[in-house]
């Protein structure tokens, strides 16, 4: 084979093997676009998320009644001379600085942020508040003498003086547990003496006993 007819030869081959390629490569670049153009919804969700420092606000819990005792964080945006962490006091009030007293208790962590709000607009300009609750010392009830386990237990929206007995490990041997009773505070500032007869209420007497526990009841076992 002469040096031209193997040159030809080569050229031709090369011609070939692009013609080959070249398809090839053009679908891979519209099966790239199409893939960059359709990218899955969640993989999106991600960017934007780090796009903006994934501080996607959540929902405002405004479910929970502040109580006395409970231990609020008040924070006023760019104002760190009047946030401050209060606890509410026995009357159910809280002290903030410029907003002074103020009623918590009884409030939702909403409806507080919008009451210190107003109150500091005398001195602020649009004051951004958030009242968060760090501490739930309110929702809470006492059972006291003959259980296994006296003390102060968290309180759940469905217990009632059966569901103490149980946390608190049940009675003790000499138990007087036909005169049990629950102490409740009243609004005005007194106490209700309410009986439980824990005889009754097992056999299915007078289930009305059995009452719904309220926030800083006291449960006595005599």
């Amino acid at each position: 084979m002469t040096i031209s007819v193997r040159k030809m030869f080569w050229q031709r081959a090369a011609i070939f093997l692009v013609c080959l390629l070249i398809p090839g490569w053009l679908v891979g670049q519209t099966d790239f676009a199409k893939n960059a153009s359709s990218t899955k919804p969640e993989i999106q969700t991600v960017a934007a998320d780090i796009s903006t420092g994934g501080t996607a606000a959540r929902p405002h819990d405004d479910a929970y009644i502040i109580g006395t005792d409970d231990i609020l964080s008040i924070n006023v945006w760019k104002e760190p001379e009047v946030s401050r962490t209060v606890p509410v006091r026995s009357d159910g009030r809280i002290s903030v600085p410029l907003a002074g007293e103020v009623q918590a208790s009884g409030e939702t962590p909403r409806q507080l942020e919008k009451e210190l709000a107003t109150k500091l607009r005398s001195f602020i300009s649009n004051p951004e508040v958030t009242v968060m609750v760090t501490e739930v010392k309110s929702q809470r009830f006492n059972i006291l003498g003959q259980v296994s386990r006296p003390g102060t237990y968290p309180l759940t929206n469905a217990s009632n003086v059966l569901d103490a007995i149980a946390m608190a490990g049940g009675f003790r041997d000499f138990a007087k547990e036909k005169s049990i009773y629950v102490l409740r505070q009243n609004p005005d500032g007194g106490e209700s003496r309410l009986p439980f007869n824990y005889k009754e209420v097992i056999k299915g007497k007078n289930p009305a006993q059995n009452v719904k526990l309220q926030p800083r009841d006291t449960i006595v076992v005599p």
